[in-house]
Parts: C-alpha cells; structure tokens; sequence
C-alpha cells in the first residue's frame, strides 16, 4: 500500500496486521481522485473510520490544509500514527480516538465545518445511511463540500438527506464509490458537477 499521487506519491504506508482494518486499495484510490480532480488544494477533509489514514493522506498529498481523522481501533491507531509520522504530515491533522458517532457529535460543537468527508465504514455496518444523516443534522459539510462513502455490493440505496445531491455512483470490483455533493437550497442543482 502507498500514496498513489501529489507530494507524496510512492510512499509506503503502514498497515496493521490481520483483517480488522480493511484499507482502501491503490487502484480504488486513483480512481477515487480520479472522480474527484486529482488536486485538494486548500481543503478541509474528515476522515471517518480512518484505518491507517490512507484516504486523509492521500488528500494531504494532493493539497488538503488539514485533515481530522476519526479511529478507534488500537491496531489500526498504531499504524494510523506511524503513517503520520513517517510522512511528516501530523502537524496536518487531528486524530479522534473515538467512535465515529460521538466524535461527530463533538465535532458539531468545534466551528470548524469540511469541504471534502471521506468515509470507508466496515462494509458489514452498512454505515453510509446513517453517517449521511448524522453529517446532514449536524451541518458538518460546508456548502458545494463533498461526502465520498465507501461500501460494497450490498450497501442499500440511499435516502438523500434535503440539500445533497448524488453525483456519482460507481463500483469497482466489489466496492462501491457514491460521492454526494451539498448544494444550497437556494441554489439550482449544476448539471456538470462531478
């Protein structure tokens, strides 16, 4: 596993050993950026359910301002910190040793709001509803922000909160890439966003 673009691009990355942290692999990855432009110049990203930080790191890489990662597992934390380190990128970024529930609630309480929210739960949480809510009620994505959710063949259909809107649907292999953008209320949806 490695940072597949930016600054960084080659790097190796850390992952812990076993199967409870399943990351994000190089080739979803690139495709991932691929969807989302390649650059992240000046964006804030929060990372859910973090692993080894690969998706908050490749956003570094490519120009994000600062990343906020949510972990709670010790193993998949050792790494986590070890890739931060090794990259020299932990004056970037926030790291919550906390389930990812409560730690957005904490969130909601700071006033730092997120242009880009990665999110890759264990596909067996079928997660990607009820985080979308969460994010959706607490206001934690900045206007025109975007919302990637991770999952597998099996995720169910999204129910869109009111002011996101689908931009992209793809499956690769057996994961699934929905990215999701906030669009103002008062603002007409665009037709070319990606």
């Amino acid at each position: 596993m490695r940072i597949v673009g930016g600054s960084h691009r080659g790097r190796p990355l850390e992952a812990p050993p076993g199967t409870t942290t399943r990351p994000t692999s190089d080739r979803v990855r690139q495709s991932l950026f691929d969807l989302l432009g390649q650059r992240c110049d000046e964006l804030r990203v929060l990372d859910l359910y973090a692993g080894t930080g690969a998706l908050a790191l490749e956003a570094l890489s490519r120009g994000a301002t600062h990343a906020t990662l949510i972990e709670r597992d010790r193993a998949a934390l050792t790494a986590l910190e070890h890739n931060l380190q090794a990259l020299k990128l932990a004056d970037r970024c926030t790291v919550l040793k906390d389930d990812v529930a409560r730690a957005l609630g904490q969130l909601a309480q700071r006033p730092e709001r997120f242009d880009l929210v990665l999110c890759d739960p264990p596909y067996a949480l079928k997660a990607s509803q009820g985080t979308l809510d969460s994010l959706a009620r607490l206001g934690l994505v900045n206007p025109q922000g975007r919302v990637v959710l991770e999952g597998d063949d099996t995720e169910p259909e999204l129910v869109l909160p009111e002011g996101f809107t689908l931009t992209t649907d793809r499956m690769y292999g057996d994961t699934r890439i929905r990215i999701l953008r906030v669009v103002p209320l008062d603002l007409p949806t665009p037709e070319h966003l990606p």
